[in-house]
C-alpha cells in the first residue's frame, strides 16, 4: 500500500478544515447551501445528467418526460442534501442524530442476535445511508455495530470520509478484508451487527447472479450472502423512509434467522425485491447518478 504523501496530508487538512467549518453551521443553514449547490450542479456543471436520465427512463418507461424530469430535479436536490448532511456528521450531537435518524424497531436487533448470533444488515444507496452509521446509538451494550466500507481512490477524500463514517464509532471493515476481519472478530467472542450497502455494481469477474431490478437485467453482489451462509448468520434488510427534509425513519425487516439454511441466492433476491419496493415508494432518493447498469449480461 502506498504511503500517505505530504500532498495527501495537506489535501486532507484542507478538506477537513473546510468541511468542519461547514459542519459547525445548523442544518437549516446547510440546506440553504444545498439549494445553491443544486442550481450549480444541475444547471451549470450538469453532473452526470445523461446517466441519471438514462437510468430513470429505463427504470420507469411508463412515465412521461415531464414526470421523469420532476424526479430528476428532486434527485439533484436530494444529492445536495446528502452532501451537506454527511458533512454535518462531523459536528452533530447524539441527541440531534437520534431525533433525525430514527430506528423504529430496534428490539429486532436483540431477536436476531440472541445467544451471540451475528446479524448482517443489508441496505442500499437510498436516503442518507451515511447516517445509518448512527445505529450504534440504538444498539444494546453487548452488540457492536460494524460497517463494510470501500476505500476511495483519492487519499485525502478517503481519510475524510473514513473520519466521518467513524463518528459514531462502528467497527470499520475494508471491503477487500471482509471475511478475514469477520472471522477474526468472531474468534474474539464478539457479537456484531454488520451493515452492508449491498446494491453496488459488481466487477465483471465477480458476477454470479442476475435479477430483474427496476425493470432492468441487473448483476448483483453476492458476497454478503455467501459470507452469511458460510457463517450461519442471521440477516435483515433496513427499509428507510424520508419523513421530511433532514429526518429519516428506518425499520429493520428480518430476512432469515440463519442464512446457512436458505437456498443459494434466495436471500440476495429477497433483499433486491425489498430494496426495489423502497425505491418505488419515492424514487427521488435513490443514487441515480451511479452507472449501475454499465454491464450487460451478453458482455
Amino acid at each position: 500500500m502506498n504511503k500517505e504523501t505530504t500532498k495527501d496530508k495537506i489535501g486532507y487538512y484542507l478538506l477537513f478544515g473546510i468541511s468542519y467549518l461547514h459542519a459547525l453551521l445548523p442544518l437549516r443553514v446547510l440546506y440553504v447551501w444545498s439549494d445553491i449547490l443544486y442550481l450549480f450542479v444541475y444547471h451549470v456543471v450538469r453532473y452526470r445528467r445523461k446517466i441519471v436520465r438514462k437510468n430513470l427512463v429505463n427504470s420507469f418507461p411508463e412515465l412521461s418526460e415531464k414526470e421523469i424530469g420532476a424526479i430528476e430535479k428532486r434527485y439533484y436536490h436530494h444529492l445536495g442534501d446528502y452532501y451537506m448532511e454527511t458533512i454535518k456528521i462531523l459536528h452533530i450531537s447524539d441527541d440531534e442524530m437520534r431525533r433525525r435518524m430514527v430506528f423504529e424497531n430496534p428490539e429486532i436487533m436483540r431477536q436476531l442476535t440472541k445467544d451471540g448470533q451475528w446479524c448482517f444488515l443489508a441496505l442500499g444507496h437510498y436516503a442518507n445511508w451515511e447516517w445509518v452509521s448512527s445505529i450504534g446509538l440504538h444498539t444494546p451494550d453487548y452488540l457492536k455495530p460494524a460497517q463494510i466500507y470501500k476505500k476511495l481512490k483519492n487519499k485525502s477524500f478517503n481519510r475524510l470520509f473514513f473520519q466521518i463514517r467513524s463518528r459514531f464509532q462502528p467497527l470499520s471493515i475494508e471491503k477487500d478484508d471482509t471475511l478475514r476481519a469477520i472471522v477474526k472478530e468472531k474468534n474474539k467472542g464478539k457479537t456484531l451487527i454488520v451493515g452492508f450497502v449491498a446494491d453496488q455494481r459488481p466487477q465483471p469477474n465477480s458476477i454470479h447472479y442476475w435479477t430483474n431490478f427496476l425493470n432492468q437485467d441487473t448483476p448483483v453482489q453476492t458476497g454478503m450472502e455467501r459470507i452469511a451462509r458460510k457463517m450461519g448468520f442471521s440477516m435483515a434488510f433496513l427499509d428507510v423512509k424520508v419523513a421530511k427534509r433532514g429526518y429519516y425513519r428506518a425499520q429493520i425487516v428480518p430476512l432469515t434467522p440463519n442464512a446457512s439454511e436458505e437456498p443459494e441466492f434466495s436471500i440476495t433476491e429477497q433483499y433486491m425485491r425489498k430494496f426495489e419496493q423502497t425505491i418505488l415508494r419515492d424514487p427521488a432518493h435513490y443514487l441515480w447518478s451511479h452507472n449501475r447498469w454499465k454491464f450487460q449480461r451478453e458482455h
